[in-house]
């Protein structure tokens, strides 16, 4: 039965992360774009920095309610800037994956950021479900 409830979750991660994608696609675009267009340490550093932190913000909230909500009950605000730390803590060492897969997608293909930002988010996705599942929130 555990197995179904860790794959129901997945599927629910996934859905979810969407919301986190969104996010992080749109600032993404606006600061590569707009703000940084034309400096490769702005597009290719500094905007997915900037745009990786506004999605582990809507990540975090999305997942402590909705996929994790229920090993969050009954969580004071203190265990709940707790799990914030630990979350953005793990987000920020897959973000080091994330950012060397971005950049070796830029060197090789030559892509746009944003399609090599997306190829890296989707496939840092499961890392971060599982960091999620087994030590952010695990099971008590």
């Amino acid at each position: 039965m555990a197995i179904w409830d860790t794959l129901k979750r997945l599927m629910k991660h996934t859905a979810f992360s969407l919301f986190g994608t969104a996010t992080d696609m749109s600032v993404l675009w606006v600061f590569s774009h707009l703000v940084f267009e034309g400096s490769y340490v702005g597009e290719y550093i500094i905007s997915p920095m900037i745009s990786f932190e506004c999605a582990t913000v809507v990540n975090f909230l999305v997942s402590s309610n909705f996929v994790w909500g229920d090993r969050m009950k009954g969580s004071g605000l203190r265990s709940y800037f707790k799990h914030f730390l630990g979350f953005n803590a793990s987000y920020v060492g897959v973000f080091f994956v994330k950012m060397g897969l971005l950049l070796l997608l830029e060197l090789a293909t030559g892509w746009d950021v944003v399609w090599c930002n997306l190829i890296a988010v989707t496939l840092c996705g499961f890392i971060n479900f599982f960091m999620n599942e087994k030590i952010i929130f695990k099971k008590k």
